[in-house]
């Protein structure tokens, strides 16, 4: 019997989604009409909704629906807002933003995903929506500074690169940590203030890695 995704959208909206606190407007709306199954493979696509990584290809995942909207809603996104979002993979991360700020940039580093997502933001009318190729690590500079950056994937930590590319007051959101051993992935919530980033545990969560970073250094006793 054939998948009702737009069953299964209302049901992750209302049975995951808001009973664990996930109340912005924007992002609700956007969350109960974006179609996420368009994101997956065909093959995976029955699984669109269930709270889990699901694969894209390549080793890499589209982000858990319940992770991905608690680092947007921290974030605080607004209608003025620009928005760059590392690691977008076929785009699902940027569309949902693409429907609450002003403009998105969408970074990812695999030519066949930068690909993908620019033909799925194209059908979805998602004209604020730019995918660039590049780095992960590198940011967007073009496009800087951003009201907010999100880093849709496990990072070790949060480069400076990325910081830098913050305007004053804009926030940055990563899950930080997950994969490393001996530590657990945390989201981070962080803000530059007065030129300075600094940044906050918000919430447990795992997720998968992002290629291309590397791990902080680490002392050895």
């Amino acid at each position: 019997m054939p998948t009702d995704f737009a069953l299964a959208r209302r049901n992750m909206v209302e049975g995951q989604l808001r009973p664990n606190q996930i109340v912005h407007a924007g992002l609700l709306e956007a969350l109960a009409a974006l179609p996420r199954e368009r994101f997956l493979p065909d093959d995976r696509a029955s699984v669109a909704y269930v709270d889990e990584a699901v694969p894209v290809g390549g080793g890499r995942y589209l982000m858990e629906p319940m992770v991905l909207a608690r680092l947007i809603q921290i974030a605080q996104p607004a209608e003025r807002d620009r928005v760059l979002v590392v690691g977008a993979g076929p785009g699902y991360g940027a569309a949902v933003l693409g429907r609450i700020v002003r403009s998105v940039a969408a970074l990812e580093c695999d030519p066949a995903l930068a690909q993908r997502a620019r033909h799925l933001l194209s059908g979805l009318g998602a004209t604020n929506v730019t995918v660039v190729e590049g780095p992960l690590t590198d940011g967007h500079t073009a496009g800087a500074p951003y009201d907010v950056i999100l880093i849709e994937g496990a990072v070790p930590s949060i480069p400076d690169g990325l910081t830098k590319q913050l305007g004053e007051e804009g926030r940055l959101v990563a899950i930080v940590g997950a994969g490393l051993p001996g530590y657990p992935g945390r989201a981070q919530l962080g803000r530059k203030a007065g030129g300075v980033f600094s940044s906050r545990p918000v919430f447990d969560a795992g997720t998968p890695a992002l290629p291309g970073f590397t791990a902080p250094a680490r002392f050895v006793f």
